[in-house]
């Protein structure tokens, strides 16, 4: 895609007044010492708490407002996509990179789009998994945009979403490869970027049109 604006959060206000920073970890992976720099942070401006997240994220919560910049600063870290209406953070498992069941490199596809995608400004929320095997332990098929792995590729969902009105992702194109994975990750995006209303998740945009046949013609 062509350069967009990208959002960034820097701390998010609780309900007791402190706050919370979120360091971007694409895929949750970490190395012993960004683990290490996470854990003296936190210790050092007295966080109540490092919350390991749904998201494969760390949030590390309970932060006194005249200290986020600090903790920032100490960090070094970009912050991720932890609210606002935006790309988040990849969800994504294992794969067979590092589980015996992957059947697709589901680390280096989700790695790709959390590069490519993180923080993209969009109508809406836009939650992305990318799941090694049919066991989809990255939920994709109620993210927004999700890839699970076969053995013949990987197959493509839209439109999923859990939540309070929780919606399955449909089948939008099966048997892709890494890189025509994220082609058709560029055309979806690009076509909600363009024609949801703001608001509007993926999978409310594709019932207004008249369900996944006529997104598959659209965006194909």
């Amino acid at each position: 895609m062509a350069e967009e604006e990208f959002m960034e959060t820097r701390s998010i206000r609780q309900r007791d007044g402190t706050y919370a920073i979120v360091p971007r970890i694409p895929g949750g992976i970490a190395t012993p010492e960004l683990l290490r720099k996470i854990a003296d942070v936190a210790e050092k401006y007295g966080c109540a708490a490092i919350k390991l997240t749904g998201a494969q994220r760390m949030a590390l919560v309970g932060l006194k407002e005249e200290d986020v910049d600090r903790a920032w600063d100490d960090l070094g870290i970009k912050p991720a996509a932890a609210d606002r209406l935006c790309v988040r953070s990849v969800k994504l498992c294992p794969g067979d990179t590092f589980c015996k069941f992957g059947l697709q490199d589901s680390v280096g596809l989700g790695l790709a789009l959390d590069e490519r995608y993180h923080g993209l400004e969009l109508p809406s929320k836009f939650k992305i998994g990318v799941s090694g095997c049919p066991n989809s332990c990255a939920e994709a098929i109620v993210k927004d945009l999700g890839f699970i792995g076969t053995k013949n590729g990987f197959t493509c969902y839209v439109g999923g979403t859990a939540g309070r009105k929780p919606r399955l992702g449909e089948v939008l194109v099966e048997g892709l490869d890494k890189g025509q994975a994220l082609e058709l990750a560029d055309r979806v995006i690009r076509h909600y970027k363009e024609n949801a209303k703001k608001g509007q998740r993926l999978g409310a945009y594709i019932d207004s049109i008249g369900g996944i046949e006529e997104f598959r013609r659209l965006v194909l």
